[in-house]
């Protein structure tokens, strides 16, 4: 299976705001994919499980560049592996699957690599500048110069060698810390460093499947105060319901601040989850809620069909067939009606019916069921099939298979004192043998 893999770029340009450290960013990761890892300056999530969960590559990668940037990653980029996805998001490159990722690869400086840069100066020597100058050396000449680590990234970044990480786990309880970039001095301006924490939040709640119902925020004067202000001080808020949404926590969070006056310049913000509760999921309906919409079961089956993919939405159609396991097929939905205007059977049917019929023990040739079974009614005479033909190996016509479609049977309403009302046929077997099958239920 085909790996899809993200790496998130911590380092930020000088001069710029403070970035989430790792394991925080790891934490938020963990709403897109249980399979996070923090590897060097960058954090790293596998989510080709998830692409389909989120409507596709595009909503999935937006999701996540969007929640990075505003957390404050320098760079995301998107490869078939963790190290080349590190490797394209030093140099810049955002799309590893734009190219064969051999040609992405190859013409950027061996340094995007930790692990090939650690023996810069001799491969420098050697007149190597690329990734690509160093897959040209002889494999055998760099394991005998070169520790085993080099060979090794070389080969997981290409995808040649598996990559084995110890996934990060979602603590039990949320708490961050957000260092401001300065001297905060009003409330108005702790919004911006507060957006960051619940992002992490709203993160971490996903991934919980949980809302929150209580959080406190905190904020720590800057050093340099009067002591009558003290360390700092916090807001305890409560929501009337479990809630993930980041907005309706920064508008609630909003509105008590503007009651607040500070004290003391803020230099430190702090966000807890004090009070969690799990959160209801809503069951959506694959029918778009046909009814609510105004649309024919038809044309909601056309949008689901649409979603799934062809061939994805079967329904039953008669057809028109006195056998009864050929009396009912599941066809696509532009499968042309074959049953429209058959009139149902005038004998007993059972409501359930054996996929492939039980051959009955026998006595004195009389059929047995967990014990003897008394014939109530018959028998029915179903006799024909042998227009019916399946495909065998290579696509030839099965002689063997057309004879289990060509049917000669005498069916009985029979009663078991145990299993109830049944379903049975006698079928001959030739030279006078027959046997005795069980092939429905009544209910």
């Amino acid at each position: 299976m085909s790996m899809h893999w993200a790496a998130l770029l911590l380092h930020l340009p000088p001069g710029t705001s403070s970035a989430i450290d790792a394991g925080s960013l790891a934490v938020w990761a963990l709403q897109f994919t249980p399979r996070v890892a923090r590897l060097e300056e960058a954090v790293v999530l596998e989510a080709a499980q998830s692409i389909r969960l989120f409507g596709g590559e595009l909503p999935l990668h937006e999701q996540v560049e969007q929640g990075a940037r505003a957390l404050g990653v320098a760079f995301t980029a998107w490869a078939p592996t963790s190290l080349a996805a590190l490797a394209l998001a030093r140099a810049g490159v955002a799309d590893g699957f734009a190219r064969p990722l051999t040609q992405l690869l190859d013409p950027l400086p061996f340094a995007v690599l930790s692990a090939v840069n650690v023996h810069a100066a001799t491969l420098a020597r050697l007149g190597c500048r690329t990734l690509a100058d160093v897959r040209r050396l002889p494999r055998g000449g760099i394991g005998r110069r070169f520790d085993a680590a080099l060979l090794a990234a070389l080969d997981q970044a290409y995808g040649l060698r598996p990559e084995v990480y110890d996934w990060v786990a979602l603590p039990v309880t949320f708490a961050a810390r957000l260092e401001l970039p300065g001297r905060v001095e009003t409330t108005a301006g702790l919004l911006f460093g507060a957006r960051r924490l619940l992002l992490q939040l709203g993160g971490w709640l996903a991934a919980r499947h949980a809302g929150v119902t209580a959080f406190t925020f905190r904020w720590r004067h800057d050093t340099l105060r009067a002591q009558s202000a003290g360390e700092g001080c916090e807001l305890l808020i409560r929501t009337a319901e479990p809630t993930q949404s980041v907005e309706r926590l920064g508008r609630l969070l909003a509105e008590h601040l503007a009651h607040v006056q500070l004290l003391a310049p803020a230099l430190e913000l702090e966000l807890l989850a004090t009070g969690v509760s799990p959160m209801a999921e809503n069951n959506h309906s694959l029918l778009f809620d046909a009814a609510r919409q105004g649309e024919s079961l038809g044309q909601a089956l056309e949008r689901v069909e649409a979603r799934l993919g062809k061939r994805r939405v079967l329904r039953p159609r008669l057809v028109a067939d006195h056998r009864l396991e050929w009396m009912q097929r599941w066809q696509s939905l532009d499968t042309p009606v074959l049953g429209a205007g058959l009139s149902p059977a005038q004998a007993p049917q059972p409501t359930w019916m054996l996929r492939t019929p039980l051959r009955l023990a026998t006595s004195q040739d009389r059929p047995l069921y967990q014990g003897p079974l008394l014939l109530l009614l018959g028998p029915e005479r179903i006799e024909g099939g042998w227009w019916h033909r399946a495909e065998g190996k290579n696509g030839q016509e099965s002689e063997e298979v057309a004879k289990d479609f060509n049917v000669q049977r005498d069916y009985w309403v029979a009663l078991s004192a145990h299993a109830g009302v049944l379903w049975i046929f006698q079928q001959r077997l030739g030279r006078e043998q027959t046997a005795w099958y069980l092939h429905g239920h009544f209910s």
